[in-house]
């Protein structure tokens, strides 16, 4: 506890500097709050008073589905498979989201994970579509911006070619050109269910480009190779007012300014080597950045006691939240798994209040 008294003057010091800055974020620009505490829609709806009184705009949120016997099961983390879901499952969810009011709570996403992912990409997709769709469809229904495509491989490889040539005995030629057309029929799938929507990637292009070291490797011999291919389709297929979000993962740890401008740079013009379509890719970008607030927590305890010994202590934290909002487009986004921003007991939990303050400070 002494070590958070000494760092107040300079907490308030970074505080004060936020509010007097010369160049505050646009007020367009959003903070979304994606963690390990992400809610379903029952809990926005219990806790609605809760989540609008946070310094976030939004959070990404999962939807459960149940079966008739009353059994629950997770609609987020079962889409992309042989299972074609219905709307009856989701009616929960759908009561819950209807009637929930957001008011200023309103840049919410709803999680959409490429898992199981147990399907090569030419078997049969069109339950995965239907799946898009219908996520799509609550996503608008809930007054969303849309979506939140997290492509992040949990389970099946389904963006290495390597592995998806042992299973499919396809060339790269083959495969890319098959991942692109799903690419395409998961964007239109998308906007059949939301005409125009938001698909916000966790990552699109910007780790290909990391994998290929600026596109002097293969794709081929990467692990996300066949990602850069699926994003090729989504542009093909995306209508004018589609937006198509690359979240940058890869910023989690960021703490200097110059990294965040940086990759801004980078997705807005290195990105290019790697688009088939680059005039249609400038025109759906939107620039984004994730942060991890309690980063490598699995390795490295986080300190919820002496904010001073985190990786990222408020100060430190508010700075890169800063640069972020600078260089994105619209929206930053903060990634935690033990710190709470709200909980069933209506209250942050192993959240010190100076995070708290420092994003508040930033958002004036």
């Amino acid at each position: 506890m002494r070590a958070v008294l000494a760092a107040a003057p300079a907490l308030a010091l970074c505080v004060a500097s936020f509010a007097a800055a010369g160049s505050p974020a646009p007020p367009k620009k959003q903070l979304i709050e994606f963690g390990w505490d992400s809610p379903d829609p029952h809990f926005m709806r219990l806790h609605i008073t809760e989540l609008q009184a946070s310094p976030f705009d939004g959070c990404v949120f999962h939807v459960p589905y149940f079966e008739p016997d009353g059994r629950e099961g997770d609609f987020t983390w079962e889409l992309w498979g042989r299972r074609r879901f219905t709307r009856a499952e989701l009616d929960s969810a759908r009561r819950d989201l209807v009637a929930t009011r957001f008011g200023r709570f309103r840049a919410n996403f709803l999680r959409v994970n490429t898992t199981p992912g147990d399907l090569d990409w030419f078997e049969d997709h069109s339950a995965v579509m239907a799946n898009l769709e219908l996520a799509a469809s609550l996503a608008r229904e809930a007054g969303a911006p849309g979506v939140l495509l997290d492509p992040e491989q949990y389970r099946g490889e389904l963006w290495d070619f390597r592995v998806q040539h042992r299973a499919t005995d396809r060339s790269w030629a083959e495969l890319s050109a098959q991942v692109r057309r799903r690419g395409a029929e998961a964007m239109r799938a998308l906007e059949r269910g939301y005409p125009g929507l938001t698909v916000f990637m966790t990552f699109a292009y910007s780790l290909p480009l990391h994998e290929t070291l600026g596109g002097r490797r293969a794709l081929s011999a990467t692990h996300n190779g066949l990602l850069a291919s699926f994003v090729d389709g989504m542009v093909d297929a995306a209508s004018d007012s589609a937006v198509l979000v690359d979240g940058h993962e890869l910023s989690y740890a960021y703490r200097d300014p110059a990294h965040f401008a940086a990759k801004a740079d980078s997705m807005r013009r290195g990105a290019l080597r790697l688009s088939a379509n680059p005039e249609r890719y400038r025109r759906h970008l939107s620039v984004a950045f994730g942060i991890w607030l309690d980063n490598d927590s699995p390795r490295v305890p986080w300190n919820a006691s002496d904010p001073s010994r985190n990786y990222f202590t408020p100060v430190l934290f508010g700075r890169a939240v800063q640069a972020a909002l600078d260089h994105a487009d619209r929206y930053v986004w903060i990634y935690s798994q033990t710190p709470r921003w709200w909980t069933p007991e209506g209250h942050p939990r192993h959240l010190p209040a100076e995070y708290d303050s420092v994003l508040r400070a930033v958002r004036r």
